[in-house]
């Protein structure tokens, strides 16, 4: 998979140089020439000199193929913008931004964009979040009988419909996000490659959920 790292700091280049270890492609921008010094001496990686939301760069980088992007700058603005950038503008699949901000994560989450705060910072957390479709309890109801989790469609879905991850009375697809913007499906949308689904399920059935994304 290819990946590009906005910023090239200590979380930046932990993050470049763990995906690089996986056999990933990577990309790593940083406004500083000198934050490049950072990466070890076996990165295999593409170190471009730039601001990070300036389209020419991520053209440079090679935005359009990306299948994901992480933006872990030292700055929340730096890295909302061009995490927006990079999921409304260009469609990259799936896109990170670091906030050091916590209070903001919650406008963001709602514009479609996905944050790790400091307290989320450690870099094989956000691999994982890249590389995988991990399923994120954002909330229980009740007394905790049902929860309410996202996940980013898995690739044995796409092009599948809502109704293949209903259960009636155990697990409904309640939202779905697509570039930036977040709406109601009915049973018969496709999902599509790049959406976040948004469920509600029994608390008891979370392994059925997990077996019908593939991820049992």
């Amino acid at each position: 998979m290819k990946f590009i790292v906005i910023g090239c700091g200590r979380v930046g280049s932990g993050l470049a140089q763990t995906l690089d270890r996986r056999g990933h492609t990577v990309v790593v921008i940083d406004i500083d020439p000198h934050a490049f010094e950072r990466l070890e001496s076996g990165f295999r990686g593409r170190t471009i000199h730039g601001v990070g939301f300036d389209r020419a760069v991520l053209t440079e980088a090679g935005i359009k193929q990306a299948d994901g992007l992480a933006a872990v700058t030292g700055s929340d603005e730096v890295n909302v913008v061009t995490a927006r950038l990079a999921g409304q503008f260009y469609k990259v699949p799936k896109v990170i931004a670091r906030l050091f901000d916590p209070r903001k994560a919650d406008i963001y989450r709602r514009l479609g964009l996905q944050t790790v705060t400091p307290l989320a910072w450690e870099v094989n957390r956000i691999v994982e979040l890249l590389s995988y479709f991990p399923l994120a309890n954002e909330a229980s109801i009740g007394n905790g009988q049902v929860d309410l989790v996202d996940t980013e469609v898995p690739q044995l879905l796409i092009g599948r419909s809502v109704n293949d991850l209903t259960v009636p009375g155990e697990i409904h697809v309640v939202a779905i996000t697509r570039g930036g913007q977040t709406f109601l499906p009915t049973r018969g949308a496709l999902l599509q490659r790049g959406d976040w689904l948004h469920l509600a399920l029994l608390a008891a059935s979370g392994d059925r959920l997990k077996a019908l994304l593939g991820l049992a």
